[in-house]
Formats: C-alpha cells, structure tokens, sequence
C-alpha cells in the first residue's frame, strides 16, 4: 500500500507515494464512498455524515461558482474552527479554486496585507471580524458574510462545474511571517497536501474511523493538514472546537471516545492543571501528537502517568513543508525526548554548513528538507523564493543534527522567533508596528521561557517621549493578533544597545529580559 517511487515534480527529483489520490478532492471523494453513512464532522448537537458533508462540498462549491468564482481564483476564509470553515475547505478544493486561510486572530493590517498579496476573488467570514475586513487594496468581487450568507451560498445547492486540477496544482496559499517581518505566501500543492496525510497514516498507523477533536486553528497548516485532512482522508470523524478550555476538551475527548488528538505542548500542560485528570475517560485516546512547539519532558512523563495506555508522539514541520517532516515513531519518544522523530518516509533532511557542504550524522548544521510535501516557492515573490530553496531543497533556519539511526534533533528554533503556546511570532513583525507608534525611536522584541506557554515576549523599546506599557500594548492589539502583542514592555530614553556593526545586541536583551520577569508580576492573559 506505501509504495514509493522516484518521480520529477516542479523539475524536482522527489521520492512520493506510487499508489495516491491525485487531489484533496478526489482523496475526500474516496472516503465518502468508502463510509457514506459515517460520521464526519460533529460541532455541538450537529452532526454530518460523509454523505452529509459531500452534498454541503458540492453545494458550496456550485454557489460559488454561480457568483463567478472559477477554478485558479484564490478564495479567503476568515473563519475560526466552525463546520462552515470545513464545508469551505472542501468546496473550494470541489471547485478547483485555491483556498487562502486568514487566522480567526489578526486584525485589519495584517488581513490587509493577505488579501491585498493573494488578490482573492471571493471572501467568506464570520460576521464577528467585520471591523477587520480590509478597507484599501484589490476589490472582492464575492462577499459572504456571516452563518446566514453562508446558508444563504449553500442553498442554492446544484452540480458544481467540471474541474480539471492536476496534482502539482496549488491546493491553497498559507501565509507565514519571515525575517523581514513580511508575511510569505507559502503555495500549498495538491500532491503536498496528500502526501502529508499519506504520511501521517503511514508512520502513525492511523486507522479506518479515527476520532480527532480540532482544537487547534484550522488555518494552521498543522491544524489543516495534520488533522482536518487526515481525518477526513481516515473516514474518521473529525469534532470541533471553537475555543480550546482545558475541562471542556477533556469531557468531550471522553464523551466522543477520541482516539487521536495533536495540540501544542501548552494544551498538554494546561490539561495537567485539572486534579482529576485520571479520572476522565480516555480509554480510547491511542495517539498524542504534538508539535508547533518543543515540549518540556517533565510535561511528557506527567501526561504518561495520568494518561499511561496513550502513546505520545512528537512532530516537526512547517509551513513550507506541509505539516509533518519528522514524526517519531509511536512508542520510541519516551527514550527519545531530545529527538523530533525521523524523516517521513518521502522526505529527504540533509543537515549542511554554511557553504552549503553536507555534515556528517551528529554534527550541527542548518536542516535542508526535500520531498513532495515541500512548497514549490511563495506566491508572487521569486526573491523569497530564490532565497529559501535550493537545489529542490527548502533551507529552514534551524539548527539541528541527524544521527546515525535517522533521529532529528533541534539545537536552536530560529534563535529569533517567539514560539508562544504554539504561535510563531516573528520579532520583525511586531518591532515594525512598534516603531510606526509616535515618539518610538527603536524597538527590539526578544523571548523568554515559559512554563505554560513555551515562551512569552519582552519588547524593549527606546522613545523620545514618555509611553506606559499599557499604551504600547493597546497600539499593538489594534495592529496585531493578540498573540503578538507583547507580553513585558520596557521603555527608555537610552538607545538600545548595538554592536560595532550597529546591529541590535539581542543577546544583552535577553539577559535584560530575565530580570524584568524575574522582577515583574506575570501577565494575566
């Protein structure tokens, strides 16, 4: 059944799967005629079948269509974790058209800036973030706003029009930030998105009806592609979450008897805080993945104690690799807590110097992934794209080694990034906000661990005038998702320190940033 073979895809040479569905579409289609009467998608006392959930596809997908959205058009959605977001993920890749995902958290520059990128023809949000539709930028030609325009949409029902994708088609556009702090738009393909469920089934032995609560976003590419794809691809039922509250997702992990969950480590954590953990029914919970973040061991042997028939396994991947480029095998990461698994089984990670010479098993370089899962470039921007890949490679920015055995081991994650609670926040995103805030000279964001959230950031800023941390924060959260925003702010009328190239010591920051939280009360939120 996992066969592989060499093919040539994007004048890459790439291991993928010989026997395959060719598109997102026609993988789903083959799950409803494998179990048309199962459920699929359960949200509250809502519950679809796959015969359900096919018909709402194609019903989304011809009324798009008789508003003029065609096959190629990119179609955003601005919907947090709903049935509605599905139904548009599955009638959009009906249509052949190419979803663009926008996160239930950011606000009206950064959708701005998306849709303005992705030049979208349609638009479908909830109702809730109108104050955060873009007011400049290209026209939307199509607006559907809301559950009732949805319905609205779905009414309509009919036979959507022949689609012709082929598999080294884009499937979708995810944006995600950069060094630069500018958002990329990662092109998500066909034969990507297939090969990351076909891996998730292989080195998981993921089963006919799996049962998997998404409690973490759907426009994540580990949310997407790591269990809304997957699931369906499973006939397995896939139950949503709008917001995750640790009690809440435990009483329904038990009453839905989930049998796979992947969340990042904070969600694991947060659940431990619960006293009678043991005592909920988790019998039929086999598989917890996590990933997006590095997760402390002591949180790994705890959840074992409290959950111990479970088997937890780590993943590592990214946007630009589809979801999963490591996944460890189940029941090898209690002896491996320091490793993120090893390679999919398409997937290629070469560890190389900065010349780009190839390291030997053990020693520290930059991670270079290949494989069908990895994007062929960013949308309508070459130069990213020039930069980022090579070779059919996709450099990644970690540090990290491969022993001999094949394990995968992360030594620094972007030394730079912020990973909060399984968020990325890129420092040079929010510094540029900081900066256009009126009397900020310069701003520098640096990390901090965490216990519960992984990491928590510290914006040290140099200002001409004086500014109170609640005022730097109340600009942020008007510009940024909330995630962003910074967690401690330190306001000086000192430059920030710089070194004898003038750049920014964030090294003499970080250990600046130990005292301020060693010294200041913690944030609530």
């Amino acid at each position: 059944m996992f066969e592989k073979r060499l093919e040539t895809h994007w004048q890459r040479d790439i291991l993928c799967y010989a026997i395959r569905p060719p598109t997102v579409d026609a993988m789903f289609r083959a799950a409803v005629g494998r179990a048309p009467d199962a459920e699929a998608l359960v949200e509250g006392s809502v519950r679809y079948t796959y015969q359900d959930l096919n018909g709402l596809a194609d019903a989304c997908a011809a009324g798009l269509a008789r508003r003029g959205v065609r096959q190629g058009d990119r179609v955003a959605v601005f919907l947090g974790n709903c049935l509605e977001a599905v139904v548009a993920v599955l009638g959009i890749a009906r249509l052949g058209a190419i979803l663009v995902p926008i996160g239930s958290r950011l606000r009206r520059r950064e959708v701005e800036y998306v849709c303005g990128d992705a030049e979208p023809a349609a638009l479908i949000y909830d109702a809730a973030f109108e104050a955060e539709l873009p007011e400049s930028g290209p026209p939307v030609r199509v607006r559907v706003g809301g559950v009732d325009e949805f319905a609205v949409l779905l009414a309509g029902g009919g036979v959507p029009p022949p689609c012709s994708t082929r598999e080294d088609d884009p499937f979708g556009i995810l944006y995600t930030s950069g060094t630069t702090g500018k958002p990329k738009g990662a092109i998500l393909t066909q034969l990507g998105a297939v090969h990351s469920c076909l891996h998730w089934e292989e080195c998981l032995g993921l089963r006919a009806g799996e049962i998997s609560v998404l409690c973490i976003p759907w426009t994540h590419v580990a949310g997407l592609c790591g269990v809304v794809l997957p699931i369906l691809h499973m006939a397995g039922k896939l139950v949503v979450v709008r917001n995750f509250a640790r009690r809440a997702f435990l009483e329904l992990a038990a009453a839905e008897r989930m049998t796979h969950g992947l969340m990042v480590p904070a969600m694991y954590g947060l659940c431990l805080l619960e006293a009678d953990l043991a005592d909920f029914d988790l019998s039929a919970w086999r598989l917890g993945v996590f990933g997006s973040a590095p997760m402390p061991e002591p949180t790994i042997r705890r959840f074992a104690a409290a959950v111990p028939h479970l088997t937890m396994c780590n993943a590592y991947g990214a946007t630009e690799t589809t979801s999963p480029a490591t996944i460890m095998p189940p029941g090898a990461g209690v002896s491996r807590m320091d490793s993120i698994g090893r390679t999919v089984p398409c997937g290629d990670i070469r560890v190389r110097d900065e010349e780009g010479r190839e390291l030997p098993p053990g020693e520290l370089g930059e991670l270079w992934i290949a494989g069908p899962m990895i994007v062929p470039g960013y949308w309508h921007n070459p130069a990213a794209t020039a930069a980022s890949f090579e070779g059919g490679y996709w450099k990644s920015g970690d540090i990290g080694s491969v022993d001999a055995e094949g394990y995968v081991r992360i030594a620094d994650r972007k030394k730079d990034m912020i990973n909060r609670g399984g968020f990325k926040v890129y420092p040079a995103e929010v510094e540029n906000v900081l900066c256009d805030k009126d009397g900020v000279v310069e701003a520098a964001v640096v990390g901090q661990p965490d216990p519960i959230l992984g990491e928590r950031s510290v914006a040290f800023i140099h200002a001409r005038t004086p500014l109170s941390d609640a005022e730097i924060r109340a600009f942020c959260a008007e510009r940024v998702a909330d995630y962003k925003v910074p967690d401690w702010v330190v306001v000086s009328e000192e430059p920030l320190p710089r070194n004898a190239n003038g750049k920014i010591q964030k090294d003499q920051l970080r250990r600046q940033a130990e005292v301020v939280v060693a010294t200041t009360d913690r944030p609530r939120r």
